[in-house]
C-alpha cells in the first residue's frame, strides 16, 4: 500500500473539466516531482489532494483511508500539508508568531529550535512581520510552517518561482536535506532542472491527462518527451 493513492479523479472549475482520470502514487519518504507546461493542471492536483477542490470522481487514499470529498482541515490533521504558491503567511504577524499558530492543532509539532536549525535566517528573523520579508524569506516560512506541523507528507507549489537563483540553491539545498532525512515531499515546479535534483519519479501533466509516469533518470533519457511535453 503507498502512503498516497490517487484514482482516477476528475476535477473541476465550475463547468469546466481541468483533471481527466488523474491517477498517482508516492511512497513514504519519496520525492515525486509533477511537471507541465502552465495550466496543465498541477496546481489543481495539489488542491484535490488537499481538499481544496473536491474531484466529482475518483478516489483519493493516504495511509489506506480515503480523504477526497474532506475539508483541507480534515486532511490537514491526518499529516497531509499544502505549501501554496500564494504563501499565504500572516503579514502582520513575526516569524515566530506564524510557526507558533501553525503548531496550535499539531499533534506532534516540530520544536522551534528544530525549525530555525532547518532555516536559520528565520531564526535571525524570528521577530519581524510577515511583510516585511524578502521573497525568498516569505518562502522559507511558508514550507516551515508546514514543516512545523510534522507532516507525513508535504506539496509543494511552485516553491522556487519568482527568487533569485541564489535563494533558489539555498532552498533546494534545503529541501534535498529534508528529503535524505526521509521526508515525503510531492513538488510542483516549472524550474525543471531543480524539481529533477529533488525528485526520484515524475510525473508530467498535459492538459490535465497524465502523459508521462517513470524515473527521473528515464525522463533525462527521453529528451523528446521534455521537448513535447515540457519545452526544454
Amino acid at each position: 500500500m503507498s502512503l498516497l493513492e490517487v484514482e482516477a479523479i476528475n476535477s473541476y472549475y465550475g463547468d469546466s473539466h481541468i483533471l481527466f482520470d488523474v491517477s498517482l502514487h508516492v511512497e513514504q519518504h519519496e520525492v515525486v516531482a509533477l511537471l507541465g507546461r502552465n495550466g496543465a493542471g498541477k496546481s489543481t492536483t495539489l488542491k484535490s489532494l488537499m481538499g481544496v477542490v473536491a474531484p466529482r470522481s475518483g478516489a483519493i487514499r493516504f495511509e489506506g483511508q480515503r480523504i477526497d470529498g474532506q475539508p483541507p482541515f480534515a486532511v490537514a490533521r491526518r499529516g497531509v500539508q499544502l505549501v501554496p504558491e500564494e504563501r499565504r503567511i500572516f503579514g502582520n504577524l513575526s516569524v515566530a508568531e506564524n510557526l507558533e499558530l501553525a503548531m496550535l492543532t499539531a499533534p506532534d509539532h516540530w520544536p522551534l529550535d528544530r525549525v530555525f536549525a532547518t532555516f536559520p535566517r528565520l531564526a535571525e528573523r524570528r521577530k519581524s512581520r510577515g511583510t516585511d520579508l524578502s521573497g525568498g524569506e516569505q518562502q522559507m516560512l511558508a514550507i516551515a510552517r508546514a514543516l512545523a506541523r510534522n507532516p507525513k507528507i508535504i506539496l509543494l507549489d511552485e516553491p522556487f518561482e519568482g527568487l533569485a537563483p541564489i535563494v533558489v540553491r539555498d532552498l533546494l539545498a534545503v529541501c534535498r536535506n529534508l528529503a535524505e532525512q526521509g521526508q515525503t515531499i510531492v513538488i510542483v515546479e516549472q524550474n525543471i532542472a531543480a524539481a529533477l535534483a529533488m525528485a526520484r519519479r515524475c510525473y508530467i501533466l498535459n492538459n490535465g491527462h497524465i502523459v508521462y509516469d517513470g524515473a527521473v533518470e528515464a525522463l533525462k533519457a527521453a529528451p523528446e518527451v521534455m521537448t513535447r511535453y515540457l519545452g526544454v
